[in-house]
């Protein structure tokens, strides 16, 4: 159903030669919830700020729904996967995932969605875990993910779409797969299409999950109270043009180093780098670069040495966890800077940074299973930008990072609560961004070249067409079955953009059925 074959070839020849893996700690103490991914405290040196993909997630249901008894259908209706085998070599899993709605949106009438997926699943030995997931879906959507998907081709999160019900809808498919292997006490190997996240939070200044899938190889190692982890991934370049019709889509090379270390029960620090690159030329020189292979060299100096072609990030993840349900959390990412342009308060073009300050809380207040979290995230003006796309921080027309590209600040607030099968969540996101007017890029959007600027100095965030931006959303489910997140669930939104040119106030109302853990954003 795609028009062209993103299939990266190079990147699977390579990693078929390597296997990967993940933490078998990071399983431990996990809570699920609509809202929260991953739990807050570091309980038996557990690293918090990379969320483990490896684990099939379940809810714990009341007491009360084991004592009764079950039937064949009761059990796989609202206990179990369609297809369950635990044998002592090996286990395996297999379910059917619908994700239906229907719904009402003020902008463009009638929406739904008609998702028809399958996960499939397990493990073979002690230390080979497997997962795969497929998604075929159509779909009539809000207004403004509507726009969204017609201004830059996708589906956020989700991949590219064609035209399905006379031009009024999108049909659009996905996949992603891992594999894991878990190598004796220290090292996991990970090999996967997929998506990665490093944080504690909601969102992601490093590097986050909100992009469609990527193929990647995985290294981690923990060693005492730190982990050390090593990615190479490939990722798909849709904006800029094609080198010829047999290539397809230009394709870009991504390498990044994260150490996380765990100083005491209530203090991790976690350090990142990051380094993107171009596949190759319309000469079709360069491809993998063998100079960032090495999975413990340190990434700047070695980006400078080879001509300084490449685009180089560095940030850091900060938590505190001052008890047990709550804590703490920033993240600081630089792209580049000049130190002397940075205290002068000139507004230098390439000062781009962003950051991040937080906290989150289970079981907040003592109440059982009530959650809270509040977060602001800011990026300057052209942060992740580059000199084209083929090396900024993007992919298949997407932020490797915050959803609003930069140039903006936003304020997140997400609070959910479950009482045995029923579930409630409710978010309130208010954001201030600059827009670009007139065809002047003011540093919004990664995908246009910073040479492309409007000023070298005076700038700051919010610089552009202002814009005020309002997101309310409240949720209510009813779980079905916890081993893939079966519900009936009923969602109410709000969504408000306004500035000096337009006032566009969206009300969303939307029910249906819904199964798996996936994180998509439309939150924008």
């Amino acid at each position: 159903m795609f028009k062209k074959c993103n299939t990266p070839g190079a990147l699977l020849l390579f990693c078929c030669l390597v296997v990967n893996l993940s933490v078998n700690a990071q399983s431990a103490g996990r809570q699920y919830s609509l809202g929260f991914y991953q739990s807050v405290a570091d309980t038996n040196n557990y690293h918090s700020s990379q969320r483990d993909y490896t684990v099939q997630p379940t809810f714990d249901l009341p007491q009360g729904d084991t004592t009764r008894k079950q039937s064949w259908l009761y059990r796989k209706l609202f206990r179990e996967h369609l297809l369950q085998v635990n044998e002592q070599d090996y286990t395996f899993y297999a379910s059917i995932l619908p994700d239906l709605l229907i719904g009402h949106d003020n902008k463009n009438g009638s929406t739904w969605l008609n998702t028809r997926g399958v996960i499939a699943g397990g493990t073979i030995g002690k230390n080979l875990s497997f997962r795969a997931e497929f998604y075929e879906n159509q779909g009539k959507f809000p207004g403004y993910v509507d726009a969204y998907g017609r201004q830059t081709g996708i589906v956020p999160g989700q991949g590219e779409w064609k035209s399905y019900s006379n031009g009024k809808a999108f049909d659009f498919a996905s996949s992603s797969a891992l594999i894991d292997y878990k190598a004796g006490k220290y090292f996991d190997f990970q090999l996967g299409y997929d998506k990665n996240f490093i944080g504690d939070g909601y969102r992601s200044m490093l590097l986050s999950d909100a992009a469609f899938n990527y193929p990647f190889l995985k290294i981690i190692a923990n060693i005492g109270h730190i982990q050390y982890t090593t990615m190479w991934a490939q990722f798909i370049d849709r904006e800029y043009p094609e080198a010829s019709y047999g290539t397809g889509y230009r394709k870009k090379w991504g390498v990044f180093n994260y150490l996380d270390w765990n100083i005491s029960k209530k203090v991790s620090l976690g350090l990142f780098e990051a380094v993107i690159w171009q596949d190759s030329d319309s000469s079709g020189k360069r491809g993998f670069d063998a100079s960032y292979i090495n999975p413990i060299v340190f990434l700047r100096p070695v980006e400078f040495s080879v001509g300084s072609p490449d685009n180089a990030l560095m940030g850091i993840n900060l938590k505190y966890a001052p008890s047990k349900n709550s804590t703490f959390y920033g993240q600081f990412i630089l792209d580049e800077f000049v130190f002397k342009e940075i205290f002068s308060g000139n507004g230098w073009w390439a000062n781009k940074f962003g950051g991040q300050a937080g906290f989150r809380s289970n079981n907040l207040f003592k109440v059982k299973n009530l959650n809270f979290l509040t977060e602001v995230n800011a990026a300057r003006p052209y942060t992740y930008s580059q000199r084209t796309t083929l090396n900024n921080y993007g992919h298949y027309s997407q932020s490797l990072a915050h959803p609003m590209g930069a140039n903006f600040v936003e304020w997140v607030n997400i609070a959910d609560y479950r009482y045995k099968r029923w579930f409630l969540r409710g978010q309130i996101t208010v954001a201030k961004y600059g827009l670009d007017s007139a065809g002047i890029n003011y540093g919004k959007n990664i995908f246009e070249s910073y040479n492309t600027r409007a000023e070298n100095f005076g700038n700051h965030i919010g610089q552009g067409l202002k814009t005020n931006f309002l997101y309310l959303q409240g949720t209510i489910a009813f779980l079905l079955n916890p081993k893939y997140n079966l519900r009936i669930e009923c969602s109410v939104t709000n969504r408000q953009e306004k500035n000096s040119l337009a006032k566009n106030n969206e009300a969303i109302f939307q029910i249906g059925l819904r199964s798996s853990f996936r994180q998509l954003y439309y939150d924008f």
